[in-house]
């Protein structure tokens, strides 16, 4: 085969991207030249951990959002890798909710198994991506960071795999100007530890304000304010966290919100999200996208309406993440060796259409999960990805969030089976508030 492919991220998507091919070579399928280009100087994406911030040595801006003591927020049980499994990995059966190293490991244990290390160009940031409609080829414009030389090359697909949990989304109150304290974006939060006795002030009731609040609680923050736009999280909280409406403003240390009321506070922790942003990409090839399930502008989720030799990989808001990448990938790579064809320009905003129109009618949570599991089915079906108990996926969910809504600083506690091999996850050695180390020794008792 004759195409050239570029992937342009080498995290959880972009490697995902990789096995699928290597994967159909390894079936004796001749597959494109595909050279991938990973900014960072390690594979991984956003669970590959620096200690760095706002820039990186070359002056990039750091891609990581990850932070020390993190531990899985969702079970393993769904987004264990259908072809790799956690058992095989590890030799043995691992507790539900790992902590960074651990999947870190995890994912570069399937990589290294793949052998595809060799077609990642490292320390090579994107620039530009165009499109010569009379070619039909993509001219990518790539540098080589630590010995600063750009260069381009020519390719007839791109997959964009550079996730959308690195751009914060970064709002202003009155009075963080001349805050006395830390205002930081949670791209930024690194260690629990520099909290130790302060009291923070949260923006955010998304999944990094559930989760760094329990972090700086498990390593001795003083006490935990949460300010809500639209509603509280809802969960029974330690006696030192509380929750309030709105922020209106900051005085000194002093916040006050919506309601009248007010908190001394020494750091602001702004979770608040973060934003698709694709600057390589020219106007007319990039996704312009909400963090939702259904996303507008990709067919089947993937593939790029107004130039469908372009794919997106993990766009959604995510439930599923592994091994919906896989399904993902999988189902890009078959377009792009001819296995399928993707349908007329009308066709495919038709199926656009009808999913956000079907998340749009989806009643809760629980509905989302079963929505994004037929969703990662769906293309599972198309393919020769391994199909899997999606079910059982969904079930690992459920029960999850029901552990939450008991006790949240305690679900991390339980164990799933795995929708896989059907094996039960052990507890682990130490429960989630006792365990301070998060290593990958310590978290293997080795």
């Amino acid at each position: 085969m004759s195409k050239r492919v570029a992937i342009i991220g080498a995290g959880p998507s972009g490697l995902a991207q990789l096995r699928a091919f290597q994967s159909a070579k390894k079936k004796g399928d001749a597959i494109p030249e595909v050279v991938c280009f990973e900014k960072q100087d390690n594979w991984g994406g956003l669970w590959n951990y620096t200690w760095r911030t706002g820039l990186d040595e070359y002056g990039e801006p750091v891609h990581g959002s990850m932070y020390r003591y993190l531990w899985s927020n969702g079970p393993k049980e769904g987004l264990e890798f259908a072809d790799y499994t956690f058992d095989e990995h590890f030799g043995k059966p691992i507790a539900s909710y790992p902590p960074r190293a651990v999947l870190f490991d995890y994912i570069e244990g399937r990589m290294k198994k793949a052998d595809v290390r060799d077609m990642i160009r490292f320390s090579t940031v994107c620039r530009n991506v165009s499109y010569d409609e009379a070619t039909g080829k993509f001219t990518v414009t790539v540098e080589d960071l630590p010995n600063r030389r750009t260069y381009a090359e020519e390719f007839d697909n791109v997959v964009v795999a550079t996730g959308h949990f690195s751009t914060p989304n970064v709002p202003f109150y009155p009075g963080f100007d001349t805050f006395k304290g830390r205002v930081l974006h949670a791209h930024d939060f690194r260690d629990a530890m520099e909290f130790k006795d302060k009291n923070i002030l949260i923006l955010g009731t998304s999944y990094s304000a559930e989760d760094i609040g329990s972090q700086c609680w498990k390593y001795g923050c003083k006490s935990i304010t949460v300010a809500h736009r639209t509603a509280p999280m809802g969960y029974d909280w330690p006696d030192n966290w509380k929750e309030v409406p709105a922020l209106v403003k900051v005085e000194g240390n002093t916040a006050t919100f919506k309601d009248g009321t007010t908190a001394d506070v020494d750091a602001v922790i702004l979770c608040t999200g973060y934003q698709h942003h694709f600057p390589f990409m020219p106007e007319e090839l990039r996704l312009v996208c909400p963090n939702v399930l259904a996303t507008p502008m990709l067919y089947k989720g993937v593939a790029f309406i107004d130039n469908p030799k372009v794919f997106y990989l993990g766009m959604q808001d995510q439930w599923y993440t592994f091994n919906m990448f896989d399904a993902q990938a999988w189902w890009a790579r078959d377009v792009i060796m001819g296995r399928i064809d993707v349908p007329a320009k009308a066709d495919m905003q038709a199926d656009i259409d009808a999913r956000m129109k079907a998340e749009s009618e989806l009643e809760d949570d629980y509905a989302c999960i079963d929505y994004q599991g037929a969703y990662t089915q769906e293309l599972i079906s198309e393919t020769d990805y391994p199909s899997f108990d999606i079910k059982a996926s969904n079930e690992a969910f459920y029960q999850w969030k029901k552990h939450k809504k008991k006790n949240i600083m305690t679900f991390r506690d339980n164990g799933y089976v795995s929708p896989m091999t059907g094996t039960q996850a052990p507890p682990h050695h130490t429960v989630w508030k006792d365990a301070m180390d998060d290593s990958l020794e310590s978290y293997l008792d080795i």
